[in-house]
């Protein structure tokens, strides 16, 4: 082997290595304990970027290292394959989306072999793929038979000019991204899966999560949002109307003076038949945006029905309103507004000159609503039989009245709404649904699963194709003439189960085979970006719970532990043109200037402008400082990227892109290399005999395995990291820095380099893989053991004590380990330089912390 570490002379041919033999194409073997890793599949979107580098690297040092424990490790991959980039990208190069999602996936897969990723790849998946959707789609109807699936009309984002509907990503600033059109609110027909029915479940089971951050457990808390309050119901004045309402706050009731509806009530859309300003108002109403972001700040608006409401207690009339910040989607679609008590309430009715009127004020004095409303809890008064009551006491009182009254009752509420999994796009899985010619709406049978994406059409970027396309829409159900729903799956669909699938893709008799999938679920370590914590973290908890119902899986949780990766940021440039248009530079061709602090003082690109630094920021397309991995890959090799990764920051903390810290982690492995050739070069190690090693040998041994300790509960308990690689950088120092001048200089050599290819192999797989063969051991590193820790090695048989004399260090004295104070005095006392300082004089106290510092005080 070379003297010089040269990484692509060794990986490609260990990569080769790796898939001819099979090394991690997993098998169940129940007298093993499994460990299933799995980082979230990419998106196949064309190459691989540093976030995905980071995900899957996180992956392979866990697997690898449970690999060494001895564990039989499930590590597998496969693509996100549907979705609209694809489409969009079949429109602008004139195509079909699946040959551009196919040619991806091909050369992301060469990407990822490059990095060296130890991936079973005879389980490999692409959710696009008519055997992987044919099990979702019968999973489906299971559902729909189950009465967890239903179609009700709901809203989309819709171009009158295109005659489509956008998703949210194909809006820009209000307009169609195609035609610029404004884009409409419009009601459709869609379909919903029943999250809801699993709310409670979904709730509860969070605190089983014991290895999730607690950040995605509160977000996910807060999206499923149980509340309890009380659903009342307000009757309509001179009509046999009724207006439901829920709230948290029973105890403002006595101060609601006026009903807040929503634009899509069925109120609203009767009073607007006679009033025109209303029915504008209500059409106007159509075309908010309806992110809950977006109804925070906008501005507040209404318009009055004409119609009353009473209420349940008083019988005092109240207006009804219509208001553009009430949604028919969140709860009842009208709400009671208590402007005295709610800030909302509170500006909508100084808007509109609306009554204020407060029945709560602190228990320790007046309130005051003369600017804002009082919104704390606090004791009732203008309430009537229910004044004096704190919060609780009126909680009960006034629901207990409204039950009396038959006008209410307690109920459980929750923010989560159920999933609509209806997208009117073409790439995707077709929803296995058919219409029959009396208009009834049909399963399609087990028997004719799946119902195929045709794959050779042509996209205008206006209609789907499976709306154009007549000819697929016509089918047969059991006999009878059918049309074919035309939407496809929401695409967290295929990402909500496809973990589990990996443990049985080839099976054809089923969704899952039970007993493989049963062996390997749940996944013992998921990896992803905290940007899925709530909506793929929680569709997947749901789905797993379905997959138990229907008695595929028996666990409740899809994925034991979750680590979050941060993200990877790196410095941005541009230059400013005349008209002010920013021109971003890639930092690769970027000549920079840094100032005495390694502050960066001036920047300038090739074609010499002078450019504006932006500071390190998320690697992205638009600010152009995305760092193309194949690149770091063939100038460092993928050991070396992979070290960096994992040394320059905590796995979920962000991560500044910096290549003088990928250059520095090249010279770290040159030097191992270089080390491990010299020891290589003086011929076989002699056996290690610890009887026989010297004190500077044993001090080195017992670094060797203090680390050897560190390392594993770096990557094994904490996912330390870059702890870790840190503490294997300071051991190569003081093995460097090691005499091999006798037999036992160069046997202990063996035994650190026998530990340190080990230490690193969950890093760099391919160095490690080379230099335990090298240095001659036993089969391939792919199927050693992790290093034990020789517990003896790390009794110390001396301390080296600190000594003050009235605080003042004088000396330092190697005394042994288990030496008493007065020992350790009687060696201070001695000491030349204790003594210069003590003599003629009266020792007061000595002070003694066992094993570091003796304080002498003398005067």
């Amino acid at each position: 082997m070379s003297q010089a570490y040269n990484p692509a002379e060794i990986e490609a041919k260990i990569q080769t290595h790796w898939s001819e033999s099979g090394t991690f194409e997993a098998k169940e073997d129940p007298s093993r304990e499994k460990f299933y890793c799995l980082s979230m599949f990419p998106y196949p979107s064309g190459r691989l970027h540093m976030g995905h580098v980071r995900n899957y690297t996180i992956g392979d040092v866990i697997s690898r290292y449970q690999r060494l424990q001895g564990k039989n490790v499930l590590q597998p991959i496969g693509w996100d394959a549907f979705g609209l980039p694809a489409e969009n990208a079949a429109v602008k190069n004139n195509a079909s989306p699946a040959p551009w999602t196919y040619e991806n996936i091909e050369y992301m897969k060469g990407q990822l072999k490059m990095l060296g990723l130890g991936y079973d790849w005879s389980r490999e998946l692409a959710t696009c793929k008519p055997d992987y959707y044919r099990w979702e789609q019968w999973f489906f109807t299971r559902l729909h038979d189950k009465g967890l699936v239903y179609k009700k009309m709901a809203t989309v984002n819709w171009d009158p000019v295109d005659q489509t509907v956008l998703a949210n990503e194909q809006v820009v600033d209000g307009r169609g991204w195609r035609s610029g059109a404004l884009v409409e609110q419009k009601e459709i027909p869609q379909w919903f899966i029943k999250i809801t029915a699993y709310a409670q479940q979904l709730l509860d089971d969070l605190e089983r999560l014991s290895g999730w951050p607690d950040m995605v457990k509160t977000m996910q808390r807060n999206w499923i949002g149980r509340s309890e309050g009380v659903q009342m119901t307000f009757d309509v004045a001179d009509s046999a109307e009724q207006v439901e309402v829920y709230t948290t706050r029973p105890d403002t009731l006595m101060g609601v003076t006026y009903l807040a509806i929503a634009a899509g009530h069925p109120l609203a859309a009767k009073a607007a038949e006679n009033n025109a300003e209303l029915a504008a108002f209500v059409d106007e109403c159509k075309n908010n945006k309806v992110a809950e972001a977006d109804m925070a700040t906008m501005e507040k608006k209404g318009q009055p029905t004409g119609l009353y409401a009473i209420h349940p207690i008083t019988g005092k009339q109240v207006p009804i309103w219509v208001a553009n910040f009430v949604l028919m989607d969140y709860g009842t679609g009208a709400v009671m507004s208590v402007p005295a008590h709610d800030q909302r309430d509170y500006e909508f009715a100084k808007a509109y000159g609306l009554n204020i009127e407060a029945v709560i004020k602190p228990t320790d004095g007046d309130v005051d609503i003369s600017e804002q409303a009082y919104t704390d809890r606090g004791v009732l008064f203008n309430s009537g039989e229910f004044d004096g009551q704190d919060f609780d006491g009126a909680f009960k009182a006034i629901a207990s009245k409204l039950a009396e009254l038959g006008k209410g009752e307690t109920t459980v509420n929750f923010r989560l709404r159920d999933w609509g999994v209806s997208r009117q796009r073409y790439w995707g899985a077709p929803i296995p649904m058919a219409t029959l010619e009396n208009g009834e709406t049909v399963t399609v049978p087990a028997e004719d699963l799946p119902v195929r994406l045709p794959e050779e059409v042509k996209m205008d970027g206006v209609t789907s194709p499976l709306k154009a396309d007549k000819a697929w829409q016509q089918t047969s159900i059991n006999g009878q003439p059918a049309t074919r729903e035309t939407d496809t799956f929401d695409t967290f669909m295929e990402s909500s189960w496809y973990y589990a699938r990996y443990t049985c893709p080839d099976f054809d008799g089923g969704m899952l085979n039970p007993d493989q999938a049963n062996y390997w679920l749940p996944v013992d370590q998921y990896i992803g970006g905290i940007e899925h914590a709530v909506m793929h973290l929680l569709y997947s908890r749901f789905y797993h719970k379905l997959l138990r119902d229907e008695q595929l899986v028996d666990s409740d949780e899809p994925f034991e532990n979750l680590l979050c990766q941060g993200m990877v940021l790196a410095d941005a440039f541009y230059w400013e043109d005349d008209k002010g248009g920013q021109h971003w530079v890639s930092p690769t061709e970027v000549n920079v200037e840094r100032d005495d602090k390694g502050r960066i003082a001036k920047a300038t690109d090739k074609d010499g402008h002078e450019l504006i630094h932006a500071g390190m920021v998320k690697m992205s397309k638009s600010k152009n400082n995305g760092i193309d991995p194949q690149l770091m890959v063939e100038k460092y090799g993928a050991d070396t990227v992979r070290l960096f990764m994992m040394f320059a920051a905590p796995a979920d903390m962000t991560l500044e892109w910096q290549e003088s810290g990928v250059d520095g982690a090249h010279r770290f492995l040159k030097r191992l290399w270089k080390l491990a050739q010299d020891h290589i070069a003086n011929g076989p190690a002699p056996e290690l005999k610890v009887s026989e090693l010297s004190v500077a040998q044993k001090d080195l041994r017992r670094a060797l395995h203090k680390t050897i300790a560190k390392v594993g509960d770096d990557i094994g308990r904490r996912q330390a990291f870059n702890t870790a690689v840190a503490a294997v950088m300071e051991l190569l120092n003081q093995l460097t820095k090691a005499p091999l001048e006798s037999e036992q200089d160069r046997a202990l050599m063996q035994e650190a380099l026998h530990s340190v290819v080990r230490l690193l192999y969950p890093f760099t797989p391919h160095l490690s893989f080379t230099l335990w063969n090298e240095l001659g051991f036993d089969g391939d590193i792919d199927q050693a053991s992790w290093p034990q820790v020789d517990e003896a090695a790390l009794v110390e048989d001396s301390k080296l004590i600190v000594v003050q004399v009235n605080g003042k260090v004088r000396s330092r004295l190697t005394v042994p380990a288990d030496a008493d104070q007065d020992a350790v005095q009687a060696i201070a006392m001695s000491d030349d330089n204790v003594t210069r300082f003590t003599e003629d004089k009266t020792i007061r106290k000595v002070i003694y912390v066992p094993g570091k510092l003796l304080n002498i005080v003398a005067n």
